[in-house]
């Protein structure tokens, strides 16, 4: 076989998002389309994201763009930002700077995940959490949330935890249902972890991927399960707060109560060479302090939010009210929701099946689209769901 064989399992458990992006390809950056694809920016860059980059290009000394240590401005600007966000004294040499979350989450598993290891996820999930699980040469168990309040299903977890168990993953705010985990259900959570890992010859880890943490509806509050169980491994993101996912720059983060984190930083710190997970670029480093001040207008999101929850609903489809996130996510009107999805793509309006994320029955849409698009759309998903009356 041509192809190692963990890449083909790989490739089978990103075949449905593949084939949902390939099937919207042709449709994206039509100037005429309504995209509510992803978390993608339909309208300029945020104000003063631009002349950010721009200022931080220009070269400063002959080493500006040298082989070097991460810049510690940067880590200590995440240190302090992560602490006052999750009231949690961070240290900068807790930070571990890297391209995006996408980059974080490589990077804890290729840190403390041996062969044969599982890790427990919930689904719904991200569609990439599986593939970075077996890219990591662990095992990917799945939980089911819980169906009514897409909370965490703590018994559900509980049941799923072997010896082999090394890391539990969880989303909050979560893609897609847009579930902000209640401290409560995250404090059952953290004590189930401590008695499991107290009974294994091995620490169970907690990985919380919090790159919504900054979009929040509703004046909610997210509340990090790090508050909690001390061998949390937080992930950060800028590409989310920002609105600028191709620009890469994010961080893992351990808290200081986490036992053995020296060891931990070490661990990541080989892993960052072996799996080519380096730190950003050089720019997004010495920006990364002014970006923390730059971040998406939650009043236009929640304009959003609440204008297609409102015509949506009146058109008579059932749609969940995303507490965080860019998304809304809402009940096909027939069985088939890629054919659902198909049929709006006929009038230019993209939307992500629910077979990307394990969702059959249901479609995404985010609200990162323009006003315009929002508009434009609303005749659009009228006229489809009438179609199957």
């Amino acid at each position: 076989m041509a192809v190692a064989e963990r890449q083909m399992r790989i490739q089978a458990s990103l075949a449905p998002f593949l084939r949902g992006i390939m099937g919207s390809a042709p449709l994206m950056g039509d100037p005429d389309a309504c995209d509510f694809l992803a978390g993608n920016p339909e309208a300029p860059a945020l104000p003063g994201y631009v002349e950010t980059l721009q200022k931080w290009l220009e070269p400063q000394d002959r080493r500006w763009f040298a082989y070097g240590m991460p810049d510690p401005r940067a880590a200590d600007a995440a240190a302090a930002a992560l602490s006052d966000e999750l009231g949690i004294a961070f240290e900068p040499a807790d930070i571990l700077l890297t391209r995006g979350a996408h980059g974080a989450m490589a990077l804890a598993m290729a840190t403390v995940l041996d062969p044969g290891d599982e890790v427990v996820f919930v689904s719904p999930p991200w569609f990439f959490y599986e593939a970075l699980i077996l890219g990591a040469g662990a095992t990917p168990v799945r939980v089911r949330a819980n169906e009514t309040t897409w909370d965490l299903d703590v018994g559900a977890i509980e049941g799923a935890l072997t010896p082999r168990t090394r890391m539990v993953l969880i989303n909050t705010p979560n893609n897609p249902t847009g579930r902000i985990y209640p401290d409560d259900t995250l404090a059952l959570l953290a004590a189930l972890m401590q008695r499991h890992s107290d009974s294994c010859a091995r620490p169970v880890y907690l990985l919380s991927d919090e790159a919504y943490s900054k979009i929040l509806f509703d004046g909610n509050v997210m509340r990090s399960p790090a508050r909690h169980y001390a061998r949390t491994l937080v992930v950060h993101t800028f590409s989310k707060s920002a609105l600028a996912p191709a620009q890469r720059l994010g961080f893992l983060a351990m808290p200081p109560t986490m036992p053995d984190r020296e060891a931990v930083r070490q661990g990541a710190m080989s892993a960052s060479f072996s799996t080519s997970n380096m730190a950003p670029d050089a720019v997004m480093q010495y920006a990364l302090p002014d970006l923390l001040h730059i971040t998406v207008d939650m009043d236009k999101l929640q304009l959003h939010r609440d204008r297609l929850l409102e015509a949506l609903r009146a058109a008579g489809y059932q749609v969940h009210t995303p507490e965080g996130t860019f998304y809304l996510l809402v009940r096909s009107p027939i069985d088939d929701e890629s054919a659902f999805v198909r049929r709006l793509a006929q009038d230019k309006v993209l939307g992500m099946s629910g077979d990307m994320f394990e969702m059959p029955g249901y479609f995404r849409l985010s609200i990162t689209a323009t006003d315009d698009m929002v508009e434009r759309a609303i005749p659009v998903f009228e006229k489809a769901i009438s179609e199957t009356r």
